[in-house]
């Protein structure tokens, strides 16, 4: 990486903004490089290389994908004012103009003050971003290339910190550049954060890759010579083809949504020819369908129906045995071409007169995430949002009148009613799809018509909506409806629901009604006081059960529930019997040939804190230091002992975990196959339906340890028909 951490000298960044901007005043960046340069000079990088050469490089990217002097000079600066002390916004605003300053102010992280945890504070920093970007759609770019640097230094850091900036990058970040259309930084975004989520999987599609480059390569050539030749007959001379195999993130899900190995994955190079006019376009088409033979489910007017209104293109996947099975075509425009290349950062450059309009209309659903960030109840949901709303795979619907509505996969009409208008979606009684009435609770597939049904009698959004809406959007704004119409009725059925709860789960009100763990309450979801707390849950705005866990964990924390007998003799506590000291990857300090038994009631995993309770003749009872259990005033300290992982592992050890997801057929065969998939052991399961349309599920799972445990719990987490998972036994 030693070419990443180079400083790159002012004249070679200028040199490549010139190439997209030959007229313009280069003098900005040559202030703002020397500014930096003079902030950042006794700072150093994880790496030890100067910290100068991150700006460098980020403004190099800038340059790269054609933006103007004023954001490569934000780029310069974007560290300044949260890394070096005495610098702050109106400084860089003073020096080097509003414009500047506001995109520095944009990628600026927030501090950490006034935040629960630092999840909190990255998911703030995120929503200040998207604010930002509705303002100047600039500061996204920016960030973007900040990440991309990062990603391709990000050996120095440790691998805890590896994986969880990689994982944000693949679900938040990369994501977001698809839908700008920066498909070049979004491709290596993908490719470099799976090196570090799974690096065996990307070692081993990379070296497959490069094995078989040159003969990949071999059919590239001879698919390219065929294809001119047969485009210059039909009479088609002014274009351009070019080749290239697949990135490797793209052939590992492939891997994956196929269950298949590297070997039998098909279609791992791609063809692009570039015409000149749009007719050209579709007659370039029909020239590839009559040399090969096309997969007709694989074709992709992307011309007629952009792709999130930037991105425009004919695919099309054909079969030929001679070029070695499947390969993709690509036919598009040269202006096209480098719009599916720059994305909205060419649509940028013509911000200008009369495409403003234009790229206001593509920039749209970023004012519709500014406003789901002021709605979400805090910012652990916001962030969920975005990975649930805006960067799910897209269905493309039309309106009666033609207009094309692009909502995540697995849309409702409720939402496409939404997406038209607030007051379309509050009033909707019913819904066609394709000129048949349907459930509202239908999901829509792409080239469905959709028509909402409605009704100035209604009584507005039910409760009900919100079990099967998936727009984050639309999830909002009933919210806000059942809000709005009536408090003292959302006020009784949240309180009646709650103590329903209460009895269900066998707490009384006064065990957990306490003022301070309300108090917790209150802070964590933005309420003050009880009766928002009751009205927030009987209008849909948190379950019961988040309610309930959250006071129940700050109970746990700090009163002893009527436990067990005391752990005297050791089956009373349910220990697991098995081997003794290290082989079970655990030993004793100062013994470590001691005899070690995993308790029952808590389940320690290699990656928890632990303690041990020296059991009379059964050796060491081991505990998560945080059990219920070694919390009871019949614990005798004395025989509380030290004991430590040893870092080899038992094989495997059993956890519990609690699923709540809305109750449908189907759904305990989906999650079965899920933990197949993730090669995680199913022990136990019992699964009891609420009268809610929700069922609760609680699992044994056979698991290594903590972070095979928390995978799992992300995994559960990303489907939208699961609403919460945690953790149990303590």
């Amino acid at each position: 990486m030693e070419n990443e951490n180079r400083i790159v000298p002012c004249e070679e960044i200028i040199a490549h903004a010139r190439k997209y901007h030959p007229q313009d005043d280069m003098s900005l960046i040559e202030r703002a490089y020397a500014y930096a340069e003079d902030a950042h000079k006794d700072q150093k990088r994880m790496s030890g290389e100067p910290y100068f050469a991150h700006p460098c490089q980020v403004a190099l990217i800038l340059a790269d994908i054609m933006m103007d002097p004023a954001t490569i000079a934000a780029g310069l600066l974007h560290d300044c004012v949260e890394d070096v002390e005495g610098v702050t916004a109106e400084v860089i605003e003073k020096q080097f103009g509003s414009e500047v300053a506001m995109m520095v102010d944009g990628v600026t992280k927030l501090s950490r003050v006034d935040f629960f945890s630092k999840e909190q504070q990255k998911a703030e920093s995120i929503r200040k971003m998207f604010i930002a970007m509705a303002k100047e759609i600039r500061v996204v770019l920016i960030k973007l290339a900040d990440r991309l640097h990062n990603m391709r230094t990000l050996d120095t850091q440790r691998p805890s910190r590896q994986l969880a900036i990689a994982e944000e990058t693949l679900y938040i970040y990369a994501p977001l550049a698809h839908r700008l259309g920066v498909y070049g930084i979004k491709s290596e975004l993908e490719d470099l954060s799976l090196k570090y989520i799974h690096p065996l999987d990307y070692l081993s599609i990379k070296a497959k890759c490069e094995l078989n480059h040159d003969a990949q390569q071999a059919l590239i050539g001879e698919i390219q010579h065929r294809l001119r030749a047969a485009l210059e007959k039909e009479g088609l001379k002014d274009f351009e083809i070019s080749g290239r195999i697949k990135h490797i993130y793209s052939i590992y899900r492939k891997m994956k949504a196929q269950n298949k190995n590297y070997d039998e994955i098909m279609d791992l190079v791609a063809v692009r020819v570039v015409v000149k006019e749009l007719q050209d376009c579709y007659a370039a088409l029909g020239v590839v369908h009559s040399i090969w033979k096309p997969v007709s489910d694989r074709i992709k007017d992307y011309i007629s129906t952009p792709k999130y209104g930037i991105y425009q293109s004919l695919h099309t996947t054909v079969m030929s045995k001679n070029s070695g099975g499947l390969f993709e075509v690509q036919i598009r425009t040269e202006e096209m071409h480098r719009n599916a290349e720059y994305g909205i950062a060419a649509h940028w450059r013509y911000k200008e007169g009369h495409a403003a309009d234009e790229l206001d209309e593509k920039l749209s659903w970023v004012r519709r995430i500014v406003d789901i960030s002021g709605e979400a109840g805090d910012s652990s949901e916001f962030s969920q949002l975005l990975k649930t709303d805006l960067f799910a795979e897209d269905v493309m619907v039309f309106t009666p009148a033609s207009d094309v509505i692009s909502l995540p996969k697995g849309s409702t009409p409720v939402d496409f009613a939404y997406r038209i208008h607030t007051a379309v979606g509050n009033r909707c009684t019913g819904a066609r799809v394709n000129k048949k009435m349907v459930p509202l609770s239908t999901p829509l597939v792409s080239g469905d018509v959709v028509e909402i049904v409605t009704s100035s009698a209604s009584k507005g959004p039910s409760l009900d909506w919100l079990n099967f809406v998936v727009t984050a959007e639309a999830k909002s704004k009933i919210r806000a409806a059942l809000k709005k119409a009536s408090r003292d009725e959302n006020l009784a059925r949240g309180r009646d629901m709650i103590e329903q709860e209460l009895k269900r789960r066998e707490y009384t009100f006064p065990q957990l009604f306490t003022p301070a763990f309300l108090e917790v309450l209150y802070r964590r979801y933005s309420l003050q006081n009880l009766d928002d707390l009751y009205v927030t849950v009987g209008f849909g705005g948190l379950s019961c059960a988040q309610v309930i866990n959250r006071l129940a964990d700050e109970y746990r924390k700090t009163v002893h529930q009527e436990a067990p007998k005391p752990p005297e003799p050791p089956s009373e506590l349910g220990e697991k019997q098995s081997g003794g000291g290290g082989e079970q990857g655990v030993e004793v300090d100062g013994d470590p040939s001691m005899l070690v038994k995993f308790a029952r009631c808590c389940n320690p995993l290699p990656g928890d804190r632990i303690v041990g309770y020296v059991t009379k003749g059964r050796g060491v009872s081991i505990h998560r230091a945080d059990c219920v259990n070694m919390l009871d005033e019949s614990i005798d300290p004395g025989r509380m002992v030290r004991v430590n992982w040893t870092g080899q592992s038992a094989g495997a050890y059993e956890a519990e975990i609690q699923v709540r997801g809305y109750d449908r057929t189907g759904l305990l065969g989906d999650l079965s196959i899920l933990f197949a998939g993730m090669n995680v052991p199913l022990l136990k399961v019992f699964a009891v339906r609420q009268k809610n349309g929700t069922t609760q599920i609680n699992l044994t799972i056979s698991i290594k340890d903590t972070q095979q445990l928390d995978k799992v719990i992300r995994q559960l987490q990303k489907r939208n028909d699961i609403i919460e998972v945690f953790r149990t036994g303590m």
